[in-house]
């Protein structure tokens, strides 16, 4: 993503894909290796991630949780701090509502990434919204921060 404080552009997205029914410890290797090889190519300025939310399944969060670990360790090794953001945060910042719906957030990135269609996976389009809602809080950061020093 980048962001000039005016107008967003998606330079590129997508997801790391695992084989389903491979043990759980394969599936994070691969997370964190593809994600290590991804930081060091892409050389992101900053990089944020969803906070984890509560799952009804308690086996699906648990994996969550894991693979969750595993990418807050690849940022770490590579030298960047990882910024967080709640599910409401960023449908707050996204659509200006924090009870909105997976359709209303992809319609939205659609719009506001001038995209032909909706980012697909649901995964990628998800961490789009996510990038949006941390360019939006550093930016807050940066004018209240201006505002306090008198500009």
């Amino acid at each position: 993503m980048a962001y000039d404080g005016h107008d967003y552009e998606c330079l590129d997205h997508g997801v790391i894909r695992t084989p389903p029914g491979t043990p759980l410890a394969e599936r994070l290797v691969t997370i964190h290796t593809e994600l290590e090889a991804l930081i060091r190519r892409a050389r992101p300025d900053q990089i944020a991630v969803e906070e984890l939310f509560f799952s009804r399944n308690a086996k699906t969060a648990l994996a969550v949780g894991h693979a969750r670990g595993v990418i807050l360790l690849a940022i770490a090794e590579s030298g960047y701090t990882a910024y967080e953001y709640t599910p409401m945060q960023i449908k707050q910042a996204l659509v200006g509502y924090g009870g909105a719906d997976k359709v209303q957030m992809q319609t939205f990135l659609k719009m506001l990434l001038g995209m032909d269609s909706i980012p697909r996976p649901d995964d990628a389009a998800d961490a789009l919204a996510v990038a949006i809602c941390h360019c939006n809080s550093q930016r807050l950061d940066e004018l209240a921060s201006r505002a306090r020093s008198g500009w």
